[in-house]
């Protein structure tokens, strides 16, 4: 009786403070901080849930990311690449993937309904375009890159590093980064780092100054941010009493974006769904090793439109496929839809 007391009077809390605090990047922000701060940080936005796919958007994205510990199977790709094939693009990045044929495994899933536009592999990275069946005519200007952060991590199949394809699909050029960052919670300023390197570097060798710029830039991956500030006992309390919304103010991928540090403008949804990492594989159960890690959501998909002049951009969905149990992590999935303002394609 004491415990639903205790737990009735948290969400109480959660519900005044709500009213009370301005929030930023899912993080209460000081009022006296946010005036005289200069940084967007990441702003989260809601997934309403909505989509009429083609009939209100000219491009509706499935984007996944997984990853996979190693391990896959064929019936998990299929749940991976989903049963509602309406989409016009389905973007797959994979970290610690197998040795195995995936790409053979993606194409036999989809192959009633996509083909693979373009691909972009790094020994256990991955990234893979996929689009309805004859759509490589609205397919231009595909360029691929990959960037290593170096390390041993290659040789147990954990190669850190990223895996970019630059894609002009209907007119729209995009570009998808799929990472895998340094694990650990004390590295975070060496997450940091990593990702300014990887952002400055992929696609600069032929970089054309005449070239046509990104319209949307989609980060997804195991970027490796941790909750910190906090014991793995009452983090595990608070999600399984669903309240792991608390939890937010303390990961770091939030906090180092809003002291300017990464992923400056970016978006992402909501982070509504429980941390992804670490599992027990094979289960739904938090770490039960020795080290009983603190749950994080190291796996997050976060997209900048930077040409909101002309693009605009609407998330529709964004969580994580628990269904999926052969990893210790779970993958994210989130469902997003632009449109091009026709009124300013008319003026041009």
């Amino acid at each position: 009786m004491e415990n639903c007391n205790l737990i009735h009077a948290c969400k109480r809390v959660i519900e005044v403070c709500g009213k009370l605090l301005s929030f930023k990047g899912g993080k209460p922000v000081d009022p006296v901080e946010s005036n005289s701060t200069t940084h967007e940080g990441i702003k989260t936005v809601e997934a309403d849930n909505v989509c009429e796919f083609s009939k209100g958007s000219d491009l509706c994205i499935r984007m996944v990311t997984w990853n996979m510990n190693g391990k896959v199977s064929y019936e998990e790709l299929e749940v991976l690449v989903g049963t509602n094939r309406r989409f016009n693009l389905l973007v797959i990045g994979l970290q610690e993937a197998p040795r195995c044929k995936i790409k053979r495994l993606l194409q036999s899933a989809l192959d009633d309904t996509h083909s693979l536009l373009g691909e972009s592999i790094m020994q256990s990275l991955h990234l893979y375009i996929f689009g309805p069946k004859n759509s490589e005519f609205f397919t231009k200007e595909l360029k691929v890159d990959r960037q290593s952060l170096g390390g041993l991590g290659g040789l147990i199949r954990r190669k850190k590093g990223a895996v970019a394809i630059s894609i002009n699909f209907k007119g729209i050029q995009m570009v998808f980064i799929s990472c895998h960052l340094s694990a650990h919670e004390h590295n975070v300023e060496k997450r940091n780092s990593q990702c300014r390197h990887l952002s400055h570097s992929l696609f600069s060798e032929d970089r054309n100054t005449y070239e046509r710029a990104a319209q949307i830039t989609v980060w997804l991956g195991d970027l490796n941010y941790r909750i910190q500030g906090i014991d793995t006992i009452p983090a595990r309390n608070l999600i399984h009493n669903d309240l792991h919304g608390l939890l937010t103010s303390k990961d770091q991928l939030l906090q180092e974006a809003e002291r300017g540090q990464v992923f400056e403008g970016y978006c992402e949804g909501t982070l509504a769904f429980k941390p992804t990492y670490k599992y027990n594989v094979g289960s739904s159960n938090y770490d039960t090793s020795y080290k009983i890690r603190v749950p994080s959501w190291t796996d997050r998909i976060l997209f900048k439109v930077e040409d909101s002049g002309n693009i605009d951009a609407t998330l529709h969905s964004y969580d994580s496929m628990d269904n999926i149990d052969s990893s210790d992590h779970k993958p994210v999935k989130a469902h997003l839809c632009v449109k091009v303002k026709k009124e300013k394609m008319h003026h041009q």
